[in-house]
């Protein structure tokens, strides 16, 4: 069902990409070579023809006798559709021979769509982390809360990068405060190497915000989105891994409520990934607290409990996010021949299926 889906994303952003070419925008660098290929292929069906229409005619064991047709009979028009496949065949020489020319496009400026999504994570790094959590399967420093929280980034930044998305993710952690440890990027390399750095035990312990404000973390994600001008944009998404372990409803002068009818109104998804190891959804006293708050801006609250229930969320919450993003994109000598090699494929195999599947279409031209 992946591979299918991947290849459904695939195939749809390609159709996007080509219906938004304009002819008088690409340039061949191979039109000789194709021009060569088209002729050599040209040649070769005109032998062919002159070939068989030198054979002997005379009856024998390779000729087929049928009754005589009167003249009088009415002919039908449809015994022409007989020929259906072969005209599927000659529509997608064309498209070939295009993606064969290597079409190109010196620069360009594109509205384009991609799938993914605007992702923001975070990491609580807080001394209730310090928690035990048993983990087999996700490889962690020790079995502390933190470095399970750091592994499952990990998973769902390896599931993100084998998918066909084009995210753009940023990563911070928080504790008392927030950090910005990667703005807003498409480099999952980064990304992946910065939740590394984090979850290394020496740079764990020198983050020095020992308590637990979630709603300072809220607050800086929505502020890197705010910053990006990503607010006003569609596929946006929070990804928060804690213990869900803080009754902090004020943020200043700020409430609760007031923060996440901010991630409401913007059209930022909070999903949050509640780790405490043997303990279900109201076990933790803050569940009451959060999980209605969360699920008000159209994200869902995980409570975590062992390593197969988060294994589970972090699949979950990457299946939701599949998503599309909108952004302004300029290029410089990009290929152009994925549209037109795809039609040429299309027509082709659709030929093949009537001829081979049909027996209409296999009867004599």
């Amino acid at each position: 069902m992946i591979a299918l889906r991947d290849l459904l994303i695939g195939i749809r952003t390609t159709l996007a990409e080509w219906n938004r070419l304009r002819w008088s925008d690409l340039q061949f660098s191979e039109a000789g070579t194709a021009r060569l290929v088209l002729v050599v292929l040209l040649a070769l069906s005109l032998l062919m023809l002159l070939a068989r229409g030198l054979r002997s005619r005379t009856a024998g064991r390779t000729h087929v006798g049928v009754p005589a047709i009167l003249r009088a009979m009415p002919r039908s028009s449809l015994p022409a559709t007989r020929h259906g496949a072969f005209v599927l065949f000659l529509l997608g020489m064309p498209f070939f021979a295009v993606a064969l020319a290597d079409p190109h496009t010196s620069f360009t400026r594109e509205e384009v769509s991609y799938p993914g999504r605007r992702i923001a994570i975070l990491i609580d790094g807080s001394s209730s982390m310090t928690t035990k959590f048993e983990t087999a399967t996700l490889p962690t420093q020790d079995s502390r809360a933190y470095y399970t929280n750091i592994a499952a980034a990990e998973r769902f930044m390896e599931l993100r990068m084998r998918g066909p998305y084009r995210d753009l993710i940023a990563l911070i952690e928080f504790g008392n405060q927030a950090y910005v440890i990667t703005p807003f990027t498409t480099d999952y390399q980064n990304v992946l190497l910065s939740i590394r750095l984090v979850g290394d035990p020496k740079n764990w312990g020198r983050f020095n915000d020992s308590g637990t404000i979630i709603l300072r973390g809220i607050e800086q994600g929505i502020q890197l989105f705010k910053s990006f001008d990503f607010l006003e944009a569609s596929g946006n998404l929070m990804v928060i891994f804690s213990d869900g372990r803080d009754d902090e409803t004020m943020l200043g002068e700020r409430r609760l409520d007031d923060i996440f009818a901010d991630a409401r109104r913007t059209g930022v998804p909070v999903y949050m990934i509640r780790t405490a190891y043997g303990m279900k959804l109201g076990a933790v006293a803050e569940d009451k607290i959060w999980k209605p708050v969360v699920e008000s801006t159209g994200g869902r609250f995980y409570p975590v409990a062992d390593e197969q229930a988060l294994l589970r969320v972090v699949s979950e919450i990457d299946r939701l996010s599949a998503g599309r993003i909108d952004t302004i994109e300029y290029t410089v000598q990009r290929p152009r021949f994925s549209g037109y090699a795809l039609m040429a494929i299309t027509l082709w195999l659709s030929a093949a299926v009537l001829k081979l599947g049909f027996r209409y279409f296999q009867t004599f031209p």
